[in-house]
């Protein structure tokens, strides 16, 4: 589906989603030598439009393949150095920090599973045949072993607790009557190990519980600590620092004389944590190109996230400061709407930063587009299956570039949502995933790839600490 034009040929779609960063970025594209990333090798379109100056940006789809692999990769041009030593090293972190991290040595079972015969019912530990003597005292869990019993004796015994030498097997306290005498009788056929937990079956010490590079789920904590574990060793979290630019941003209370309030602060590190990281800071930096080359270089994180600043105007230094710090550009703007001039970049071996747009939901693009795979790979985390769901509307596509559009999910279909221009947050803050638009659109009832917001997965992404 094409995009409606206005009368200059400019599309609708385009008219709305450029704001003044991404014209101003597509400026200094236009200015631009040729060096950086590789251009498009697509011909120029016929109209006065046709996006020439659009070519130096990074397709959508090969943006996030690069972000993927950057973390795996180290700088080329540089020697190696003490500092390009592997720096997730892998590190033992105790049970109740390890929810959503990965494992990076394997599970394996420290003794049998369960480590003695054990009962899995409430009820009696018999001995051959009934009918069945029982004896006085009982057998709980928690304590020691049991006399062994003899044939035509019996044992009340509770669930988890060891079974006694020479049990026949359990019977259920629903299965078993006493008579006037105190005998025990059977009221079902019963069969030899019934209700029994022999040792080692779930596993044998040296078994393989789990692999490495599984993701730690509730369910795999409560594994590694019923096989005896008090720590697993992880891939450690990523640590990621915010740097909040802009000296036209208040903290608190409403807008006022050309100030606005910064959304981006709140926003970033609770999502940034919904995706793996460790937050270790959030900074405000001023429109001031020597503060923000200081706070780059003083950061010790594995992601340095910018805001705004990575346009061309008077007071974007993001650009000038990664000259300055010979840094490593991978992604100039991406061919996505909002969020056209987010970027990637080296700074160290160890170190990446990505530079967001200034409008919050540009910010967010910039976040699903570049952070998320990067941090993804640094976490060791596996990529999530993409999957698709039909539109209950048709979309309007950007003539070249991918859009994220915001939906809600209704069954099987995505409903489409409005407010989504780049400087909105009132229909991401309702929605459960994003539309992967395609150049051109697509139409009511399309199939079209969703990427899930982090919250909205039912597992551990939504883990906010």
């Amino acid at each position: 589906m094409t995009a409606p034009r206005l009368r200059d040929g400019a599309p609708v779609e385009d008219s709305d989603d450029l704001d003044v960063e991404e014209a101003l970025a597509l400026v200094r594209e236009a200015k631009d030598d040729g060096t950086g990333p590789a251009r498009d090798s697509r011909p120029a379109e016929p109209h006065r439009h046709a996006p020439v100056e659009r070519h130096r940006a990074t397709p959508w789809p090969q943006a996030r393949e690069i972000a993927a692999r950057a973390a795996r990769a180290t700088r080329a041009t540089r020697p190696a150095t003490t500092s390009s030593a592997p720096r997730r090293t892998p590190v033992p972190v105790p049970l109740g920090d390890a929810l959503g991290l990965v494992l990076a040595a394997p599970l394996d079972a420290l003794s049998d599973l369960p480590s003695f015969d054990t009962s899995a019912m409430d009820g009696w530990a018999v001995a051959g045949p009934g009918p069945w003597t029982v004896r006085e005292e009982g057998v709980l869990a928690g304590h020691a072993q049991p006399a062994p019993l003899t044939d035509g004796e019996a044992v009340r015994i509770a669930t988890g607790a060891r079974v006694p030498a020479d049990t026949t097997a359990v019977l259920r306290t629903e299965h078993g009557r006493t008579d006037t005498q105190g005998r025990l009788h059977a009221t079902r056929d019963m069969v030899h190990g019934q209700d029994i937990r022999p040792r080692g079956q779930e596993c044998r010490s040296g078994d393989q519980l789990l692999p490495v590079g599984t993701q730690i789920t509730p369910a795999v904590l409560g594994l590694a600590a019923a096989a005896g574990y008090d720590t697993v060793t992880v891939v450690p979290r990523p640590r990621a620092e915010v740097l909040v630019l802009g000296d036209e941003l208040l903290t608190e209370g409403l807008p006022r004389e050309g100030l606005i309030r910064d959304a981006l602060g709140p926003m970033l590190p609770p999502w940034l944590r919904a995706l793996g990281a460790e937050v270790v800071a959030v900074r405000r930096i001023r429109d001031d190109a020597k503060a923000l080359h200081k706070a780059i270089t003083a950061s010790t994180a594995d992601l340095v996230v910018t805001t705004g600043g990575t346009a061309a105007g008077p007071h974007d230094h993001v650009h000038p400061t990664l000259e300055r710090l010979g840094a490593e550009l991978l992604v100039d703007g991406v061919k996505v709407r909002p969020g056209h001039p987010m970027l990637l970049a080296r700074t160290r071996d160890d170190q990446h930063l990505v530079g967001l747009p200034g409008n919050p939901l540009a910010a967010v693009s910039g976040l699903i587009t570049l952070a998320e795979p990067l941090l993804r790979t640094l976490a060791a985390r596996p990529a999530p299956e993409p999957y698709t769901l039909p539109l209950t509307e048709p979309v309007h596509g950007h003539p070249y570039d991918t859009r994220l559009v915001p939906v809600v999910l209704r069954g099987d279909r995505a409903v489409p949502l409005h407010y989504n221009g780049p400087a909105m947050l009132r229909g991401i803050a309702a929605a459960d995933a994003l539309a992967v638009v395609p150049p051109g659109g697509v139409r009511q009832g399309a199939e079209t790839e969703l990427l899930d917001l982090p919250w909205t997965t039912a597992g551990i992404g939504v883990c906010f600490t």
